[in-house]
């Protein structure tokens, strides 16, 4: 009886000839589906945590420079009242809710400008945001345009402190031009609470020594 030898047709002889088969392309997806999900979420979780940094670093060099300006404006503070744009005479120093005025000096002059080297500035809250306001004269002159120097401001508080007791409020109506320090306690929209003291004008001077 003669036999005849059938074609070596195993099942993985078959697919090498033949391709692939459904099941294995739909397992072959799949994984390249999960491995392209995970890239994609490990790359959106990269771009999220490099924003926020960036925002993180971004708001702690505006405190930085708020601080810094504040207590440059607040130690240069002088006995100087000057008029506001319709001529009426303001104090030296005033201070009043979110809003604190005053007169300082050190105002560069690089430009050599028609003016003196004194300035009259306003620091105020206002939308949410910690602005600084300019004057180009001391007197009846209109403003710069606001500059902002912190944002995300909810709640913002100004203490004057005089002879060791601390005001709400200052105009000199006490007899004194400046506070001997100011405070200022900022709260954050996300919470944060930020306090700050500065001296003002030559700063704070200690009681004179009794004898006894």
């Amino acid at each position: 009886m003669i036999r005849y030898s059938q074609p070596d047709f195993t099942p993985v002889r078959r697919s090498a000839e033949h391709g692939f088969t459904l099941v294995e392309v739909m397992v072959a997806l799949l994984i390249f589906a999960m491995i392209a999900s995970a890239g994609v979420a490990i790359l959106a979780f990269s771009v999220r945590a490099q924003a926020v940094t960036g925002d993180k670093l971004d708001d702690a060099a505006a405190m930085g420079r708020t601080i810094s300006i504040l207590s440059a404006d607040l130690a240069q503070a002088i006995n100087r009242p000057s008029r506001d744009e319709s001529g009426t005479l303001r104090p030296a120093f005033l201070g009043e809710g979110t809003t604190v005025a005053l007169v300082r000096l050190g105002w560069s002059n690089v430009d050599a400008a028609p003016r003196p080297s004194a300035q009259k500035v306003t620091y105020r809250v206002a939308s949410g945001a910690l602005e600084r306001i300019g004057y180009p004269m001391l007197d009846g002159a209109q403003p710069f345009p606001p500059a902002t120097l912190l944002t995300r401001v909810r709640r913002a508080q100004l203490r004057y402190r005089f002879r060791g007791a601390w005001s709400d409020r200052w105009d000199g109506a006490g007899g004194a031009p400046l506070p001997d320090a100011a405070e200022l306690s900022i709260v954050r929209e996300d919470g944060t609470t930020w306090r700050q003291m500065f001296l003002v004008g030559t700063g704070y001077a200690p009681p004179a020594a009794t004898g006894g």
